[in-house]
């Protein structure tokens, strides 16, 4: 066994973010630990699964399926505050601990398979009937793997790790949904045109590492296991199937040693309630055979649950794509949401500081993501995460002639239901991007925001209740108001100063005296302000010129 294994990335500490992260029973634990994940031990109709998840306030665990033996857990990614736990870290954190799989991947290692599982069916014993494997939405095919992590190998391009779902068509037979362009079907479609068979491995309940490194869309010859790994701060440890020659990650639930049968993309799969949150349309895909299927003892089925659970993970995938071509485009963000509302494939909104003309470069290089469809770029006063705010910003700061940019013909994904049909071709779209910082030929002071007078230092609950008895208001003399007024005259003679500033530097004098007094210079014409509206004298060197 490799004597790095278990050692973080060169470079990194423990507080680079996240830590050795355990299997998916070791966030089992951690949720129910945390309130996030209840058990359900009465008998429960695998058809009601997906309804009851989706009621759920928390991640359940199903342990008395109707006619199965093995139990089913879902929702285990249904939230941003279940994936941070997951992660062993805050959700906005997670990006960056992806940052670091990037940066510093660590290879995996293989270790020894025997004793990792105990239940194998092998060939004519396979019978994929007997996993419960539950329906999603009403108009699915039929029931669906959704949390397969499926390990393939090309001999130019190594290994490669993708989740796709499955239907279940026969007791050993499934349908596997590589319609779209990816790697998976890259090697899919060499080995049918030399008409083989790809061996494949597809593991069945891991941890979210292994899960949010297989999805991302990472370059033909990049080993997302590598990029898991450095996420986990320590190598996935793979061991070897026993009946075709691939490895499988030793700690999944659940294992089937496959292959895609050189079909061709001939037969009907789908259809599936998609991570668009809309029913998929019907697609023509390749089988999968089945040769064996291994499991751990007492094994717990992982039921990746749609479309929120298939949302949520995307986020900081994401928002790691989004970051580094905004740094390669040489523009400094601030803060990044690649929205829900967008599924977390297709909007984002950026906060950046900008130099001239970074707001239009800041679009370009977003909607070079590759699914991105829609970006919106502001300044670093705008709260990414507060959709008020940030149509604030484009209400604002936008001029749509010249800061909305379109483009079309781009790439596009084909599961995007507003794009019209194009049977035998891959669709394109069309992109945009919303220029929302402030305008570089518009007054800087012409966008300071709104704020209230003291909000830093007075809170409500403190007013509240009953106090003593009101005094009477004090009585203020003439001659009181003069010498304020003379106070005030010297003061703002040397620098103009707004109202608020003035009421806390004379605040033992009480605000009635204050307003007195600014009067009195105002009735004898002393008075002026300046561009920022600051009070100053009239005619001195600080008064706002009339145009």
């Amino acid at each position: 066994m490799d004597e790095t294994r278990g050692k973080p990335a060169e470079g990194l500490d423990d507080t680079s973010g996240g830590r050795n992260l355990g299997s998916l029973r070791d966030i089992l634990a951690e949720l129910e630990a945390k309130g996030e994940l209840r058990k359900v031990s009465k008998a429960t109709d695998i058809r009601h699964i997906a309804s009851l998840v989706d009621q759920s306030e928390t991640a359940l665990l199903f342990t008395n399926v109707m006619g199965y033996d093995i139990p089913v857990v879902s929702g285990v990614m249904n939230s941003r505050q279940r994936l941070a736990i997951a992660m062993g870290c805050e959700f906005s954190e997670i990006e960056a601990l992806l940052r670091r799989g990037l940066d510093y991947p660590i290879p995996p290692v293989t270790i020894d398979a025997k004793g990792l599982h105990q239940t194998v069916q092998e060939g004519e014993a396979v019978d994929l009937f007997n996993l419960p494997v539950p329906i999603f939405a009403a108009l699915d095919g039929g029931p669906m793997i959704t949390a397969g992590v499926i390990l393939a190998h090309d001999e130019e391009f190594g290994f490669n790790a993708g989740v796709y779902r499955l239907l279940i068509k026969d007791r050993n037979t499934t349908g596997i949904d590589i319609v779209t362009p990816n790697n998976l079907r890259k090697f899919a479609d060499q080995a049918f045109a030399k008409g083989e068979a790809l061996p494949i491995s597809i593991n069945i309940g891991n941890h979210p590492a292994e899960l949010i490194a297989s999805t991302f869309k990472a370059a033909a010859g990049v080993d997302e296991m590598e990029i898991a790994g450095g996420m986990r701060g320590a190598a996935v440890e793979l061991a070897p199937c026993k009946t075709i020659d691939m490895p499988f990650i030793a700690n999944s639930e659940i294992v089937l040693e496959a292959e895609i049968l050189p079909t061709g993309w001939t037969r009907p799969e789908g259809r599936f309630g998609e991570f668009t949150r809309l029913m998929g349309g019907l697609h023509w895909n390749p089988l999968v055979r089945v040769h064996a299927i291994s499991m751990r003892p007492e094994p717990i089925y992982y039921a990746l649950h749609m479309p929120w659970e298939n949302i949520w993970p995307s986020g900081p995938i994401y928002e790691s794509a989004v970051r580094r071509v905004l740094h390669e485009a040489g523009v400094q963000v601030t803060a990044v949401n690649v929205t829900p509302g967008g599924c977390c494939h297709w909007h984002t909104i950026a906060a950046i500081k900008p130099l001239p003309g970074d707001g239009k470069n800041a679009i370009l290089a977003m909607l070079s993501v590759a699914d991105m469809k829609h970006v919106v770029v502001v300044d670093e006063d705008i709260d990414v995460f507060d959709g008020t705010d940030v149509e604030w910003a484009i209400a604002t700061r936008v001029q749509a002639d010249k800061d909305v940019i379109i483009i079309s013909g781009a790439r596009s994904k084909p599961l995007d239901p507003s794009l019209p049909p194009t049977p035998g071709r891959i669709p394109t779209t069309a992109k945009m991007g919303i220029d929302a910082t402030i305008p570089e030929d518009v007054p800087r002071e012409r966008f300071e925001r709104l704020s209230y007078a003291f909000a830093d230092e007075i809170k409500l609950e403190e007013v509240l209740g009953d106090g003593p008895a009101k005094t009477p208001a004090p009585t203020v003399s003439d001659a009181e108001v003069t010498a304020l007024a003379s106070e005030i005259r010297d003061l703002i003679t040397k620098r103009p100063m707004y109202f608020l500033d003035l009421s806390k530097k004379f605040a033992d004098r009480g605000f009635p005296m204050l307003s007195r007094a600014i009067g009195r210079l105002h009735e004898n014409e002393e008075l002026w302000q300046d561009k920022l509206g600051q009070l100053c004298l009239k005619g001195s060197e600080f008064g706002a010129k009339q145009d």
